[in-house]
């Protein structure tokens, strides 16, 4: 069950909450991929299920940044005052080439996708050799899965280990993982002012265990076809053929 790409849009731009939540997952995902000109320049960095809070700083150094919107969910013209880069799809059926991926965040698609596997399958496909996705999920364990007054609470909520594994049944290869949003999921303000110092806390303190969400970077690695020496030989050569055969009579 998708949400409301309006409900969405109204969490993470229009409450105190949402835009906290925003900033704790974009600096994490910005520690894991840099968005300098030496890391994205020439790069194609699309992101499928809301995942455009997130791709904003990549707008200016990246060759090209896509937000693909499945259609259960609905779409949002993005970014704002810029040309739009949003499109609407089909949870798994992009409108995109093979292959032309470097990078992709998955965030509020996965744990509501009525074909996780078949999602992953079209991931693999549009991603080229070498290229990175960042799967972003609610954590099973963490504070903000149980609570249905954000989008964390809604869904299939994962382990690192169920995340994992289903990246592997893909034919992806798992890299690293990380974790955000250790802030509580409340509208207060003291728990609002003092977002930053729950961040920095449950990076050094907790891990995974009080984290709202569970990351997994994973990478397509696509093996050369085997050629020259290594080849198998389908008709070895009988060089003996024509000779008469040895018989087993005496002589």
């Amino acid at each position: 069950m998708h949400l409301d790409v309006l409900d969405l849009r109204n969490f993470y731009y229009r409450t105190q909450l949402g835009r906290a939540a925003q900033k704790a997952v974009r600096d994490r995902v910005l520690g894991l991929w840099p968005a300098g000109q030496a890391e994205m320049t020439g790069l194609t960095v699309v992101g499928f299920g809301f995942a455009v809070p997130l791709l904003r700083p990549y707008l200016e150094h990246a060759r090209r940044v896509i937000g693909l919107m499945p259609a259960a969910q609905g779409v949002m013209p993005w970014p704002a005052g810029l040309p739009n880069v949003s499109v609407l799809c089909d949870e798994t059926r992009w409108p995109l080439e093979t292959g032309m991926v470097d990078r992709l965040v998955v965030i509020h698609g996965l744990e509501t996708s009525n074909n996780a596997g078949a999602l992953m399958a079209e991931a693999w496909r549009v991603l080229g050799p070498g290229g990175r996705a960042l799967l972003i999920v609610p954590n099973r364990a963490g504070l903000w899965a149980p609570r249905e007054n954000t989008p964390f609470g809604f869904g299939r909520p994962y382990t690192l280990g169920q995340l994992d594994a289903q990246a592997r049944a893909a034919g992806f290869v798992p890299e690293r993982h990380a974790a955000a949003l250790y802030i509580p999921p409340s509208h207060r303000r003291f728990w609002l002012r003092s977002a930053p110092m729950w961040e920095r806390m449950g990076q050094r303190v907790s891990g995974l265990l009080a984290a709202g969400v569970v990351m997994l970077e994973v990478s397509k690695q696509v093996q050369a076809p085997r050629r020259g020496l290594g080849e198998v030989v389908r008709r070895p050569l009988r060089v003996l053929e024509g000779q008469a055969r040895p018989s087993a009579e005496p002589v």
